[in-house]
């Protein structure tokens, strides 16, 4: 079987870092910084800058660039791996799983973050969109696994925690498998069309078994 995991929010607890950049990024634009914050995990920062912006696009590209400075200096490193996660990648791997990372956050803020993670080595490979796109593009990026793996949409599960994993899996006639310890709600997963609802790591790899 072919795992597509997300990252932030699936594999990793990443609002203090994402959060953080946020911040800094509407602090140097002079924007007040919004009471709820916890909703700009999971979409394209592009996306969530825009209604802050009044959808100006210069000064939302002005905020994501401000947004990457510090992710790249500080921010990437500001996550910790949820509890669990780490068994479950390991009883993966055993079975005879092919583990690959798909992710909204750009290629060159995952890299490092995978290569640090105690189990980064497990995946065979990444995706993420290019920094340009303000979309968060998993329906593209599943669809390029499944060719690089050369796996049908039977042979594979998309896994995470946001309605965009479910909605790539469901384009690509994906299984996807909601996790309801990140950022996204059992209601945004059901709607969404999720095959099924792990409750915690060990669920998943239950789940990934069966």
């Amino acid at each position: 079987m072919l795992c597509l995991f997300d990252l932030d929010g699936t594999l990793i607890d990443s609002e203090i870092g994402i959060l953080g950049c946020v911040r800094h990024a509407l602090t140097q634009l002079g924007v007040a910084h919004p009471a709820e914050m916890r909703h700009w995990i999971g979409p394209p920062l592009r996306h969530s800058f825009a209604p802050l912006l009044d959808h100006d696009h210069d000064r939302i590209e002005q905020a994501v660039e401000h947004y990457h400075e510090r992710f790249h200096t500080i921010g990437w490193q500001e996550h910790t791996v949820y509890p669990g996660i780490d068994a479950m990648i390991e009883r993966l791997q055993a079975a005879g799983h092919t583990l690959a990372v798909v992710t909204s956050k750009p290629e060159r803020h995952a890299r490092p973050i995978i290569e640090h993670l105690p189990f980064g080595s497990a995946f065979s490979r990444l995706y993420g969109p290019d920094p340009s796109s303000p979309h968060s593009e998993k329906a593209t990026m599943i669809a390029a696994a499944l060719s690089d793996f050369g796996a049908e949409p039977t042979q594979a599960v998309m896994i995470g925690d946001r309605h965009f994993d479910i909605d790539g899996a469901v384009a690509n006639r994906v299984q996807g498998i909601g996790v309801l310890w990140g950022f996204g709600s059992q209601a945004e997963l059901e709607k969404a069309g999720a095959h099924a609802l792990a409750r915690d790591p060990e669920h998943l790899a239950q789940l990934l078994a069966a």
